[in-house]
This record gives structure tokens, C-alpha cells and sequence, in this order.
């Protein structure tokens, strides 16, 4: 949303434009006062969107207090408002400066989303925390402003990607002009997905999407709030709170101390819970400086609302990102040296007083004017102009940064997004890996708060999966940066990456070719081809651990530690979905087992899968049974078909506990096949929550099971969560 929005009306049974404020219910008198409406609409600000302005005016949002402001919100908190001193969790919000700081340094302002997502994963499982940000208000403008295709799967698993994917455009093309004449035009990569390829939407609405969600369970954003300093004491078992935090109320003074079992560093670049952990942040801050525009332009530049670069030889580049209503994300990259283009201009408009200055370009000075001007001299023949007010606008400096650990070797306290990482924004990968960092760590911390897994094992895979990708992205994101730049700064070399992980990708390096798009078009070639997937972020596959064993099983083709891929499956008679459809939930443990047609040699397998479902001593029963496992049985079968075939033969079980998905479509695209599954032995697959493979097994071999969940699983009290298949049917 880059502006606020505009009165609209459906008169006519579609939005049109509108007058007024019809969002404001006046009360219509008919009566007395008990006529008068109980509910009011609640009061609205309008807030400039960038302090920075263009000739055309001034941009406002339109911004709800009690809505969106949580314990900030000027009208009071809701009754229902009863925080604790004593949490599972604290998820420590962005360190946040000046919303509309003019230059943005990553290493030193604003967290993402991240802190947001583990909330609302958390509420989700019924886990105790509090969230905290030093921000009065979610992000009004500006930021990150694409999802991917697992961003999105991700969220469909906690019931929000409707709301996220139907906002703005799906990105489906991809143009790159180079000094002025065209090097590609093409389709732009699509994915697997359901959700296909590259979403836009605002990080600002995001976070207002996520603040709704969580007022639904009943948490606020505790806003303008900040830890002053934290203590981890000594770990007495599952039901400690070991860490003893001391928060400030930043708009009040006052402080109070809590204490927490896990404590969640979402906090920035300049993440002060990382440098109390004394966690080095390895990497490079390069020479690279993008001057960011979002706004409308008139250009004759072909391309110009879809979504690729334009570069220059001489000038550097340029990335367009098309937005809602005509919008367009601008990035410029731009020269600040004594010689460059922005030094020249100024020397050219104010000789004595650009020489007083030092004959420098200070980065923090560089105006929005002169941004376009040097967007201009990139874009050349073509030319483009302000065709309204600036929605936003900074100055960002690229740096490349991983965390030297994303955890405490107790494993208490975690970082996630950009207190873990920091990278360029080729990709988009700012805001879609902090949505990896928070579905893995949330279902992990809040098992282990609930004592549902073991700390001890389950706690350290957060750090050795997401500190892989996050070393790759910097190797991908980085080499597109370059090429886009015409750059030669080295990338960012990481020498204390785990050895027992795989080799990482080897990085492609790209030497500028004015003048020859041959060469140009091979690193294109190659780069997409290569990372293709990755872009998407449905090719991020983790290393070998205690949940993601290193040898896989035969019994499917996909290796343990990717994604689950996700073929169209039927549900009943009237409903057709995806298999991701039966796997929802923030902490199910998702068991899909593939059964051919219920007939032949897998029906006797299958008996003895219902057997052991039933069986006290089985993992099934000793790790929760249907409290925490979600058991999914795929069938070639149409549904009258396997309402029949599980009526007998003690499968009765299976029909009563399981979600059964019907697997009817031709042979050459069903389930069955997309995961390579024997029709005799069949097939159990363990989803994780957060949607990878963690291991998998013939059906004959159940059993193997038993070691796997015994490993990272605290077991339960003897208790039936089975239901026995004659009273009841799921």
C-alpha cells in the first residue's frame, strides 16, 4: 500500500471511486438513544509516508491507533490486556531509530517481520510469551516488498497466505535492458507452488496483517518498549524460566523484570541481544549505496511497469519492482565518489559550496532529486520523471552479514532475520528467510517449552539449518548484485561454517563486459538456471541432524531435509485442494502415509500400520498420539471407494484417526508419483511442521520410527488420543 486508501463505493455491486469518509457510520436518528449504534468507528490519523518530498506534495497513510498500535494505542488497553512476569518465550522486537530515516544502513536499524512471525506461530500453539518493539507503530512505509512462493506456503499453514497473495501483483515477467538496448525479455521463474511465482506486497502491510492476528489471541505488541539487559542463570529442567530479562518502558521510564525460558533476538542489524552473546557478525560492508524511490513515473522506457534492471555500463543499475495502482519500487545504485555524477552535478550547480563541503557526497545528503537524475543517466536513451508525490524514500547501504551462531550454546537465547543475517535485496530474501528462521525455530521452542521435545537435541538444528542458507543467499544474492552493479567487490567469504555441512554452491563470479551481450546473456543463463528455485525459496534443503538423517530411505525419491512437494490431491466429492491442505497447523507432526488403492499386497501393510498405531508401546501412542501427530493417508481410491475398502480387516482404526486424501488424478501427475512411491510397499513420510521432509520409511517399516521420534521427542503420559473407529469417524 503506498498510499492511503481512497473512498470507494459498491453501488453497483464493484468498487468504484467513492466520497467522503464512508467508513464512518453516522448514526441515523430514528428513536431515542437506545437507537444509537453501540459500536464507533474508532478514530484514524493520517501520517506522512516519507519525510522526504518531491514537487508534486506530500504523501499520506492512513493509519489506525487502537488497531494497530497495541499497548501504544492512544484510547486505552482492552480489559482482556494481563501480561505476566513469568513467559515461555520473549520475542524481542525491532531496534528501531527514525521510521523515516533518510539513509538506511542495515547494520544498524530496523528489524523485519521476523519477531512477528514467531508470535504468531507461538499463539497458534498455545504457547505463553510476550512480544516487545521499540517502535510506537508498525513500519507505515517502505521496506521490503515481495513474498515467495514458500513464504507463502508457510503462511497458508497458519491460515493467512488468502490475505497476502490476493493483495498485489504476482510478478510474471522479466525484463533487462543493458546501456540502452534489450538483453532479455522473457517469462519470470515460476515455481511447483500453488502460489507459482513472486508476490508484492508491503512489509508495512504484513505487519499490520500479523498485529491483527494476534489481537484475535488475545496478545498485543508491547510497543515502545526495549531490553535494557539480560542474565541466563543456571538450567534446572523443562519447567525453569532460567533467563531473567529487565525491560524499559521507553515512552514512561518504567521498568520491570521478567523471566522467560527462551528469549528471541529479533532485534536488527544492530541486534543488542547478538552483541551481548558476544556473537561475531561475519561479512563485509560494501561500497554499494542504492537510492530507493517508491512512487509514480512517466517514462517511455518499454518495460517500465514490469518487474527487471536496467543497467549501464558507465552509470551502474538500476532494479523495477511493479507495485499496486501503478506504483513502482525504484532501485538506483548510486556513485558517491569524488568523480561520480552526483560530486559533478553538485560541483556544477554550487562550486564554492560543494568545495567547502570537502568535495565529498556525503550519503546521508543525497536528495531524492538526484537520485532520479542518476536513474536517468542509467536509463539512457530513455528518460523517466515524478508522476506524483513520493510514497518513500531512503538511501541504503549493502552489507553482507551472517552471524557467527544464530544460538547461545545453551540454546536459550536465538536469533532470527536480520539480527542473523543481512544481504543485498536481490532476491527479496530479507523479508522471505526471516519467515524460514521463524517457522523453524517457532515449532522447535515451542515444543521444547511445552516439554513436548528435547532442548538438548531438537534446540542446535535451528542454528546449523538456517546458518547454511543463509550463508548460500549471501553467495546467490550477492553475485546478482554485482552484475546488476557492474561491481567487482569480492563476496563475502565465511571461514567458520560447520564442516559436517554440505558444500555450499560454489558462487558465480561475473567480470563487467561493456559492449558484449554474449557474455552478459551466459551469466544470465547460467545464474537462473542455477538458482532458479532458490529464488523462489523451494530449493533450501538442510543438512544432516537429528530430525533431517543423513542417509534416506528408498521408499521416496525426495531426500530428506527438502521441502515436501505438494501435488493436487482430492478431499471428498465436492473438494479438491493440495496435499499442504491436510498439513496446517503451527506444531503438527504430520505423518503421510501412501497406500496405493487399499488393495493387494499394501492392505496387509496397512493392517499392521493400524496395529501399531494401537499399540501403547508404538511412537504413535508413547509421543502424544493425536495431540501432537497428524495422521494422513493417501489412497489411490475415489472416496465411496475407500469408505468401503476400510470398513474391515481392523483398518477401521485408520479410517476413524486419519485425514484421507483421495489421489485420483492420471497417473502421470498424482501424488503417488510426484513422490516416486512402490505400490506394494508403500510409503510414511514425517512432514515437519514447518513443511520439509525430516525422514521417511517403507510402510513395513514402522518401526524404524520409533528411534527416529525417540531421539528428539519427550514422551507423553499414557493417555488414548485414538478414537476407535466404530462411534466415531474423522
Amino acid at each position: 500500500m503506498a498510499k492511503s486508501l481512497s473512498p470507494s463505493s459498491f453501488h453497483n455491486g464493484y468498487r468504484q471511486a467513492g466520497k467522503g469518509t464512508p467508513w464512518v457510520i453516522e448514526s441515523k436518528e430514528i428513536g431515542g438513544d437506545d437507537d444509537e449504534s453501540h459500536w464507533i468507528t474508532p478514530p484514524s490519523s493520517e501520517v506522512l509516508s516519507s519525510s522526504v518530498h518531491n514537487s508534486l506534495g506530500l504523501n499520506t497513510m492512513r493509519t489506525w491507533p487502537t488497531i494497530y498500535d497495541g499497548t501504544s494505542s492512544p484510547h486505552g488497553l482492552p480489559k482482556w490486556w494481563k501480561p505476566t512476569n513469568g513467559v515461555d518465550v520473549l520475542i524481542c522486537g525491532g531496534e528501531l531509530q527514525h521510521l523515516f530515516r533518510q539513509i538506511s544502513d542495515p547494520e544498524t536499524i530496523l528489524a523485519g517481520p521476523a519477531g512477528l512471525q514467531i508470535a504468531v506461530s507461538l499463539a497458534r500453539q498455545g504457547v505463553n510469551f510476550r512480544i516487545i518493539d521499540k517502535a510506537a507503530q508498525p513500519l507505515i512505509a517502505g521496506r521490503a516488498d515481495g513474498v515467495q512462493p514458500r513464504f507463502l506456503e508457510t503462511l497458508h499453514s497458519w491460515g493467512l497466505a488468502t490475505e497476502v497473495h490476493e493483495e498485489g501483483p504476482l510478478i510474471e515477467r522479466t525484463a533487462i535492458y543493458k546501456d540502452g538496448k534489450k538483453l532479455m525479455f522473457n517469462t519470470s521463474h515460476q515455481s511447483d507452488s500453488r502460489y507459482r511465482g513472486l508476490h508484492i506486497i508491503t512489509q508495512g502491510q504484513l505487519e499490520r496483517i500479523y498485529v491483527r492476528d494476534l489481537v484475535r489471541h488475545q496478545v498485543l505488541v508491547e510497543r515502545q518498549s526495549s531490553i535494557v539487559d539480560f542474565e541466563v542463570g543456571p538450567d534446572q529442567g523443562p519447567s525453569s524460566h532460567p533467563i531473567s530479562i529487565r525491560l524499559r518502558n521507553e515512552k514512561t521510564g518504567t521498568e520491570e523484570t521478567i523471566r522467560s525460558k527462551f528469549l528471541i533476538g529479533s532485534d536488527g542489524g544492530a541486534s543488542m541481544i547478538r552483541k551481548k552473546l558476544q556473537i561475531p557478525f561475519d561479512g563485509v560492508s560494501t561500497d554499494i549505496y542504492w537510492g530507493i524511490l517508491d512512487c509514480k513515473f512517466e517514462s517511455d522506457y518499454p518495460h517500465a511497469w514490469v518487474f527487471g534492471s536496467v543497467i549501464s555500463s558507465e552509470h551502474g543499475g538500476c532494479v523495477i519492482i511493479p507495485r499496486e495502482d501503478g506504483y513502482i519500487r525504484l532501485y538506483t545504485q548510486l556513485d558517491t565518489s569524488t568523480t561520480g555524477t552526483i560530486a559533478q552535478s553538485r560541483q556544477a550547480k554550487n562550486s564554492s559550496e560543494f568545495q567547502e563541503s570537502g568535495g565529498h557526497v556525503d550519503a546521508h545528503s543525497v536528495t531524492a532529486d538526484e537520485v532520479l537524475q542518476q536513474a536517468n543517466k542509467i536509463f539512457a536513451p530513455y528518460k523517466l520523471k515524478f508522476a506524483a508525490p513520493l510514497s518513500w524514500f531512503t538511501v541504503w547501504k549493502i552489507s553482507e552479514r551472517v552471524a557467527r551462531s544464530f544460538s547461545s550454546p545453551d540454546c536459550r537465547v536465538h536469533l532470527a532475520g536480520d539480527a542473523a543475517h543481512i544481504h543485498s535485496v536481490m532476491g527479496a530474501f530479507g523479508l522471505n528467510a526471516s519467515i524460514m528462521d521463524s517457522a523453524n525455530l517457532a515449532w522447535k521452542i515451542g515444543m521444547c517449552a511445552q516439554n513436548k521435545a528435547k532442548l538438548s537435541t531438537l534446540g542446535p538444528t535451528y542454528d546449523s539449518e538456517r546458518r547454511y542458507h543463509a550463508n548460500r543467499i549471501i553467495h546467490v544474492s550477492g553475485s546478482y548484485l554485482r552484475f546488476i552493479c557492474n561491481s567487482t567487490f569480492p563476496l563475502a567469504e565465511f571461514s567458520h561454517v560447520n564442516k559436517e555441512w554440505p558444500p555450499l554452491p560454489e558462487p558465480q563470479k561475473y567480470q563487467p563486459s561493456a559492449g558484449n551481450p554474449e557474455e552478459d546473456l551466459k551469466f544470465l543463463h547460467t545464474f537462473f538456471g542455477k538458482n532458479g528455485p532458490f529464488l523462489l525459496g523451494i530449493d533450501a534443503d538442510y543438512a544432516p541432524s537429528v530430525i533431517v538423517p543423513g542417509t534416506s530411505s528408498a521408499a521416496i525419491a525426495p531426500r530428506n531435509g527438502v521441502r515436501a512437494p505438494n501435488p493436487r490431491v482430492c478431499f471428498d466429492i465436492s473438494k479438491t485442494g493440495y496435499l499442504y491442505d491436510a498439513l496446517t497447523g503451527a506444531a503438527r507432526l504430520h505423518l503421510v502415509m501412501f497406500a496405493s488403492d487399499l488393495q493387494g499386497p499394501i492392505r496387509n501393510r496397512l493392517k499392521k500400520l493400524a496395529q501399531a498405531m494401537s499399540d501403547p508401546s508404538s511412537f504413535f501412542r508413547r509421543f502424544g498420539g493425536l495431540d501432537r501427530f497428524n495422521p494422513v493417508i493417501v489412497t489411490k481410491c475415489v472416496p465411496h471407494e475407500a469408505e468401503s475398502l476400510l470398513q474391515s480387516d481392523g483398518l477401521e482404526v485408520l479410517r476413524a484417526n486419519c485425514t484421507i486424501v483421495y489421489d485420483d488424478r492420471a497417473p502421470d501427475e498424482d501424488a503417488h508419483t510426484c513422490y516416486e512411491v512402490d505400490h506394494v510397499r508403500g510409503a510414511i513420510v514425517f512432514v515437519r511442521p514447518d513443511l520439509w521432509i525430516g525422514t521417511s520409511v517403507f510402510m513395513d517399516q514402522v518401526d524404524l520410527l520409533d528411534s527416529y521420534f525417540e531421539a528428539w521427542l519427550v514422551p507423553t503420559e499414557e493417555k488414548s488420543t485414538m478414537t476407535n473407529g466404530v462411534n466415531g469417524h474423522k
